[in-house]
């Protein structure tokens, strides 16, 4: 792994990225970092030995560029980096919403850009990254980009077009889960558990049941059926889901992400 690759804007998953990367083999001599403080840059030298940067030399210097900053900042970044980037650049794009046609009129012609949406399980090594290729990117970008992301997780290819979906299931997902730990929590201290007594028995249960959706190659309702025995407590609840539009209530949900993905592609902040 001789390539440069520089994470420009490091927070928090462009920090789970380097520490991926480093354990899965990237010499830290081999990463550059550009940060909008500089107590933060120094901070991931010291952290990881690393070689902060500026914006300009990461582009005038790494082999791959993986921007990280908010969707609203990526213009402006763009801004700094074209006069810099030479069209051999692969720019991997981080944010939300925006597609990546909004890279290649920005960027020198032919530049190949790769679009990634991951989550915040990357900080755990747990992300779900998906992965879409612009018009000039090959299949040698999108297997560096598979190999980068994949540090951290699990990847997957999609065609652009699918990118908002993604986003509000699996960019989103995360918060969804957190959302409805929240609330069982919530109901375990209204029956009467103490809330660390609650918190640990949802979360193995959430842990063990992604596990078993994860290795069983069953299908969800299969596994929910083993679980819901003929007038059991299962189907009491069940049923009051049903009742309260739970399931219709999520896909309104996912809906709603999912425009708002589209709202970020089209600049409305």
């Amino acid at each position: 792994m001789t390539q440069k690759v520089a994470v420009l804007g490091t927070g928090k998953i462009g920090e789970a990225l380097l520490s991926g990367m480093i354990r899965a083999g990237w010499a830290p001599a081999d990463l550059l970092v550009t940060a909008r403080r500089a107590e933060r840059a120094e901070e991931l030298r010291t952290r990881y030995g690393v070689t902060p940067v500026t914006n300009a030399e990461a582009a005038k210097t790494a082999d791959t560029l993986i921007l990280t900053v908010k969707p609203q900042d990526m213009a402006a970044l763009l801004d700094e980096l074209a006069p810099h980037t030479p069209a051999d650049r692969l720019v991997i794009s981080g944010a939300a919403g925006i597609p990546t046609s909004f890279f290649e009129e920005r960027l020198a012609a032919g530049t190949p850009v790769v679009r990634v949406m991951t989550n915040t399980p990357a900080l755990v090594d747990e992300a779900m990254s998906v992965i879409s290729a612009g018009s000039h990117a090959s299949e040698a970008d999108l297997a560096h980009a598979d190999e980068i992301f994949g540090a951290v997780g699990k990847t997957l290819r999609v065609p652009e077009s699918q990118q908002d979906a993604c986003t509000a299931l699996s960019g989103s997902g995360p918060a969804y889960f957190f959302y409805l730990v929240e609330a069982m929590t919530d109901a375990g201290i209204l029956l009467g558990l103490p809330r660390d007594k609650a918190h640990d028995l949802i979360v193995q249960s959430a842990i063990g049941a992604a596990t078993m959706l994860r290795d069983s190659g069953e299908h969800p309702v299969k596994l929910r059926e083993n679980v819901t025995s003929p007038a059991g407590t299962t189907i009491s609840a069940i049923r009051e889901l049903e009742n309260h539009g739970v399931r219709a209530a999520l896909i309104a949900a996912l809906e709603a992400a999912r425009d708002r993905s589209r709202e970020l592609a089209s600049g409305n902040n």
